[in-house]
């Protein structure tokens, strides 16, 4: 069994949970009990959803040259680009309960409401369905037009949020360590990108598969947030989750994906234990107690090398990395359980298929990946 895809990761909720505070303590234990409770809702609803049947089961028993061609065939008869889509937003409220979706409080074109929870989640949605479409020319999470389901005000002093395989969910945070979830906008993208993945590549939440499935959550919903804020590659801090700590922690966010390992260093929650290359690569069992695998700590390498390649390509971190990533993600191939070098090959081959062989975007992905020792 594993964990539903959460932005808080689990080492940071058992910190709180021992802090010493007991409404604190009270609030991280509770999250850490709903979110093993979600964990089974989450993988029935993404079965019932039907992820990319290209992905499905796909341990590698194809060769290579039999995939390409098919792989080839496949474009050559692929439909024209889609030329209209329509976004449609529902946001409810759980009013510190546990039951899903909640009570409706606005449909997509209605006006902003008093609650700045749900407004912040509806514009959310809105920048992360719009970078989809507007970048990639992908209609929804599953390409075909998915309406945008998001519950606020869940669960009492609930410090996390997460995709349960439907919908997005987000708690208010325990306002000693944490704030509302709804305030990043990068937080919503990554937690989304949680369901794109899931009917694309499908990636194993577990080991290095399952880091890889955190990491092109970070990407895109980072560029989500650059596209909101109209930075480049260059201007952005590259932090997910600033914002959701309260003044009280030492930290700037809950990772950096320019410098893993930095995000922050506070006496409750300890120091950020990303690695930045595969020299610090964490070897954990597993299992649900050391988050699969570490899911949530070495993502941090593949982190860094998109944030080199996207740095190294300039410009809009879209128009340029974020191309060949999504290329990789939707265009099949990759089995479920990749590790971060075969992940590496295929973005090293699709920034050729799209910009040319050897060319500089071309060389700036596969010096990105050699920088963190995934390829050498």
């Amino acid at each position: 069994m594993t964990t539903p895809c959460l932005i808080v990761p689990p080492h940071i909720l058992r910190r709180l949970a021992a802090s010493g505070d007991p409404r604190v303590a009270r609030a991280a234990e509770r999250t850490l009990a709903r979110s093993s409770a979600a964990t089974g809702q989450r993988q029935v609803r993404a079965a019932r959803s039907g992820e990319n049947p290209r992905n499905a089961g796909g341990v590698g028993l194809i060769p290579p040259h039999l995939r390409e061609r098919a792989e080839h065939r496949r474009q050559e008869a692929a439909p024209p680009r889609k030329t209209t889509a329509t976004l449609e937003r529902t946001i409810y409220d759980a009013q510190q309960g546990t039951s899903l979706p909640g009570r409706q409080v606005r449909a997509e074109g209605e006006e902003p409401t008093r609650d700045k929870a749900v407004n912040e989640a509806y514009d959310g949605l809105g920048d992360t369905w719009t970078l989809y479409w507007e970048a990639f020319g992908r209609n929804s999470l599953d390409d075909k037009g998915l309406p945008l389901i998001a519950t606020v005000h869940y669960d009492k002093d609930f410090d996390n949020a997460y995709w349960d395989g439907e919908q997005m969910v987000f708690g208010d945070g325990d306002g000693t360590y944490f704030n509302g979830f709804t305030s990043a906008v990068d937080v919503i993208g990554h937690e989304l990108t949680h369901g794109v993945t899931q009917y694309t590549v499908g990636f194993t939440y577990v080991g290095q598969s399952g880091a890889l499935n955190e990491s092109v959550s970070d990407v895109f919903g980072s560029m989500v947030k650059q596209r909101v804020l109209g930075q480049t590659a260059e201007q952005a801090d590259w932090l997910i989750g600033q914002g959701l700590f309260t003044a009280k922690v030492k930290g700037e966010a809950l990772r950096s994906m320019k410098a893993p390992g930095t995000a922050y260093d506070d006496p409750r929650l300890g120091k950020d234990p990303q690695p930045a290359d595969m020299d610090g690569y964490q070897e954990l069992p597993h299992d649900e107690q050391n988050d699969n695998g570490g899911v949530h700590i070495n993502s941090g390498i593949p982190n860094r090398a998109f944030y080199l390649a996207a740095t190294g390509i300039g410009g809009n971190s879209w128009e340029g990395a974020g191309l060949v990533w999504y290329d990789v993600i939707t265009q099949g191939g990759l089995p479920k359980d990749a590790e971060f070098s075969a992940f590496a090959t295929a973005t090293i081959k699709a920034a050729g298929d799209r910009f040319g062989q050897g060319s500089s975007q071309q060389q700036a992905v596969e010096s990105a990946w050699k920088t963190v020792k995934v390829t050498s």
